[in-house]
This record gives structure tokens, sequence and C-alpha cells, in this order.
């Protein structure tokens, strides 16, 4: 990642912008994948544990119809095509064409990770927007604007941990017991594409009945045994914090790989014992996004 300008939030706020609006990450407790789907894509089951870290983001209006990103960038993809963009315009089509914006972000979210950050950005990028646009669309409609972009970005409209099936796109709110996790951050990029093209991705998982009570939740990830075997950095990782016996779970397609705690002065005093070559971030479980407490404040 780097740095297009280094803006502090009061000199972004000074400057004219509006935030900052918070994008949050999420981990995926368990996901099993039940069977392929006729358009090609798979039938998942997962549960989503947002948390209180991520991204913000800040937005300027401008009349002039350009979208215009700021601050971080993304390796290898030029923001003009990045999902806060996509979703930007995407979202413009519902109202003035002369309607734009100055976008800055600051990204703090692990880069290819499997916590959800860029499809956490274009999910504030659209409630955002809709706000300071005076669009006013539903969220119902946000959320099919969210499924078109990213199977991931629907759970982070919709602002609640939650159970998931479909691609992701259909969601059972969850209300899950306070954790904290330390979330392992190997400096690898996973494909997820190749992990679903490997002949051996179990694809048959026993179709569950959700909301599954706390005490049967699974807690193994299908694509799991894949990343350990392609990727040392991960397999490190996983090791690591399964010598300590803190039974580590991957999330998504990886490479994050966490350990949930009962306290968060339990999982940094783990944190405090990672060797130079892992990096790591302690986080608390929300089952309320920060964006929706943004929009409607009490």
């Amino acid at each position: 990642m780097t740095e297009t300008s280094h803006c502090t939030s009061e000199q972004l706020i000074a400057q004219g912008y509006d935030g900052p609006w918070p994008a949050p990450i999420k981990l995926n407790l368990f996901l099993h994948i039940t069977g392929r789907r006729g358009d090609g894509y798979h039938d998942l089951q997962t549960l989503f544990q947002l948390l209180d870290y991520g991204d913000d983001l800040y937005f300027r209006l401008r009349p002039d119809a350009k979208i215009r990103r700021h601050g971080s960038t993304l390796p290898g993809l030029s923001p003009e095509n990045d999902l806060i963009t996509r979703a930007a315009r995407l979202l413009r089509k519902y109202g003035s064409p002369e309607l734009g914006a100055d976008i800055y972000l600051v990204k703090r979210s692990p880069l290819g990770g499997g916590v959800g950050g860029g499809s956490s950005d274009a999910a504030t990028t659209l409630l955002a927007l809709n706000r300071l646009w005076n669009l006013n669309l539903p969220i119902e409609h946000l959320v099919q604007l969210a499924t078109i972009l990213g199977a991931d970005v629907p759970v982070f409209v919709c602002g609640h941990s939650a159970w998931a099936e479909g691609r992701g796109e259909v969601l059972h709110p969850a209300t899950l017991p306070p954790r904290w996790y330390l979330v392992l951050t190997p400096d690898e990029h996973i494909s997820t594409a190749r992990l679903f093209a490997e002949t051996d991705l179990k694809r048959d998982c026993p179709r569950l009945s959700l909301p599954v009570p706390d005490d049967d939740t699974p807690d193994d990830n299908v694509f799991t045994p894949l990343v350990l075997r392609q990727s040392p950095a991960v397999r490190h990782a996983y090791e690591w914090l399964n010598q300590k016996g803190l039974s580590p779970r991957m999330t998504g397609t990886g490479s994050c790989i966490f350990s949930s705690f009962d306290s968060k002065s339990d999982a940094e005093s783990i944190r405090s014992m990672l060797p130079p070559e892992l990096n790591g971030f302690v986080a608390r479980g929300l089952n309320v996004s920060p964006l929706l407490e943004k929009l409607d404040p009490k």
C-alpha cells in the first residue's frame, strides 16, 4: 500500500470532507460450500463476525460529475477501477449525472486477507453517498446494488453480524457473544479463483438450518487445508497459534488467521509474544456496525 498523500482527519475536515465514515472488516467464523449453482457460482454457508477494526473514508461533494479517489491506493489496481469508485458510479445512476465526489481512503485492513476490506469500503461508499447525495434509496435497494459489486458487500450494507448463505447475500442477523480476536496478517495475497478451481476443494458440506445454536456452530473453513498447503507464510501463522493451543481459524479464502479470546488483555498478551516475522492486531467482535451508528446516532 502506498499513499498519494498523508492527511489527518482534522486536515481533511478543514478541506471540506465529511467523515470519518467507518468501514469495519469481518471474520468468517466458519465457511462451508454446500454445492454448485447453475450460474457457475457456489452455494455457501458462513457466519460473519464484524470487528471494531477497519478503514475510514472521507467524502467531499463536487458539482462536476467527477468521482476522484485520494489517499491510500491499492497495489495493482488503479483508483479509477477499485470497488470504491465502482460503488460511487453505480449509485450515481439513481441521481443526477452531475453528482460527483472526492473520496479519501485511510487503509488499515490487510489486503487480500479474507477480511472483506474492499467490500466494506464499497458498502460504506454506498451508504455515505446515498446520504450525502440526498438520494434516500431504501436499504433493500442498496443491498441489491451491493450484490452487483461482490458477495461480501451486502453484509456490510446491512451492518449486522450475520449468518449467510447463497453466494453470501442471503443474510440472517446474528447476535454473537462478546469476544476479542487476535488476527494474524501474513504478507501474502491468496488467489480466490485458484482456490475455487482446486479439484480437492470440499463442495458437498451438509446444508445447515440457519441460524445454528451457539453450541452447534461449526468452526471449520473448507479453504483452510488448501491454503495451508499452498502458503508457507499462512501455515507458519496457523502453526504458531496452534502450538499455543489457541484453536486457530482462517477467514474467507485467506490469508488472515485468527483466534478468539474472552478478554482484550488475553488477546494482547498473546500478541506481545509474536515473533518478529508475524504481524497482527487485536479487535473486538461487534454485532452492529459503527457505520449504522454513524448514519443514525442515538
